[in-house]
Parts: C-alpha cells; structure tokens; sequence
C-alpha cells in the first residue's frame, strides 16, 4: 500500500509525516535519508495497529 507523506526542510535535515497514519513521522539529515525512515517508521506503525486491532 501506498501512502501520502508531508515533507518539511528543517535546520537539521528533513521531517516527514504521513497525514493518513496519526502519530507516524520520522526525519532524516536528507530527504532520502528521512524517506526511508519514514518507510520503517510505517512498517512499525502498520504492525502495533495490527496487535492492538
């Protein structure tokens, strides 16, 4: 599945959120940094909303 993600540059790098998953964001020092955060950050998410529901 994909998701939709907010991008903000930042003094430190790069902060990413996704709007469809509450609470889901990660940073990195640069966008492709931040961007595979945000991808393990989604897994986790995805996997504690499975254990929960």
């Amino acid at each position: 599945m994909k998701y939709k993600t907010a991008r903000t540059r930042t003094d430190e790098g790069y902060s990413v959120s996704v709007p469809g998953l509450p609470g889901c964001w990660s940073q990195g020092a640069t966008e492709t940094e931040a961007l595979a955060n945000i991808r393990e950050a989604i897994r986790e998410y995805l996997a504690v909303r499975r254990e929960l529901f």
